[in-house]
C-alpha cells in the first residue's frame, strides 16, 4: 500500500518538522515527507531536511507582491511533488482562503495553546497572563482565520507559578512533538472524519495516547 505523501511548511526551526521526520522514518508510519518549503532562506529546519535526504525549497514572500500569488507558487511546487496533505510546523505566514479551501481536511497546523484559548503567536505568555493553570497543545484541520478550524486532538500540561515563556514552551513543545506524528499517523490512515466542524476518530485510536481524551 502506497503511502501517504506529505508536504511540509517551515518558517524557522523546525522541531516538529524533526518530529514528523523520525516518525516518518519508522517502518510502520503511513506516511512519508516528500517536501519541505520554507518561507525564509535561513531557516534551520531546511537543514533538518536536507539531512534526511528530503528535497527543501525556499520560497520568499518577498519576492511575490501579493499573498495570493506566493501562495500560487506553493500550490505549484506541492502538486509538482503530488502532496497528498500539508502540515504547518511554525509556517509563520497567513494562508489565502483560496489555497486553505482547495486542501479542504487535508492541511494541518499544531498551535500552542488548548484552541480555542489564546490564539496568536503570544501563547506562552498569554497564558501566563491569564493566571490559567492549564495550556498544552492543539492540531487540528486549518481554516481561513488564523487558529481556527477542527480539533484533531490536544495534549495538556500544567502552567506553574514561577514559569517563564519559555520554560512553559519547552513543556508544551514536548507534547507537541508527540501530537503531531499521532494525529498525522491517524490522517494519513484515514481514520479522521470531519461532521460539523467537529472530527471524529476510529473508536480504536483512543488507546493509543493517555494524553488523548476522545471528544464528547
Amino acid at each position: 500500500m502506497s503511502k501517504c505523501r506529505v508536504g511540509v511548511l517551515i518558517s524557522g526551526n523546525g522541531s516538529n518538522l524533526q518530529a514528523l521526520i523520525d516518525a516518518c522514518g519508522l517502518a510502520d508510519f503511513p506516511a512519508e515527507i516528500v517536501v519541505v518549503i520554507s518561507s525564509k532562506a535561513d531557516a534551520f529546519g531546511l537543514e533538518r531536511a536536507k539531512k534526511s535526504g528530503i528535497p527543501a525549497l525556499v520560497l520568499d514572500h518577498q519576492d511575490f507582491a501579493s499573498r495570493a500569488l506566493f501562495d500560487e507558487e506553493m500550490q505549484r511546487l506541492l502538486d509538482r511533488h503530488l502532496v497528498d496533505v500539508v502540515c504547518l510546523a511554525g509556517f509563520m505566514r497567513l494562508l489565502t482562503p483560496a489555497f486553505v479551501h482547495s486542501w479542504q481536511d487535508k492541511l494541518v497546523n499544531i498551535h500552542p495553546s488548548l484552541l480555542p484559548s489564546f490564539k496568536g503567536v503570544h501563547a506562552h505568555r498569554d497564558a501566563i497572563a491569564a493566571g490559567v493553570r492549564i495550556s498544552g497543545c492543539s492540531v487540528h484541520f486549518v481554516r481561513a482565520e488564523m487558529d481556527v478550524g477542527p480539533i484533531i486532538m490536544q495534549a495538556a500540561v500544567p502552567v506553574l507559578p514561577d514559569d517563564t515563556e519559555e520554560v512553559l514552551g519547552k513543556r508544551v513543545l514536548a507534547q507537541e512533538h508527540v501530537c503531531y506524528p499521532l494525529a498525522l499517523r491517524w490522517l494519513a490512515e484515514g481514520r479522521l472524519s470531519v461532521v460539523d466542524e467537529k472530527v471524529g476518530v476510529s473508536a480504536v485510536a483512543y488507546g493509543e495516547s493517555a494524553l488523548l481524551v476522545p471528544p464528547h
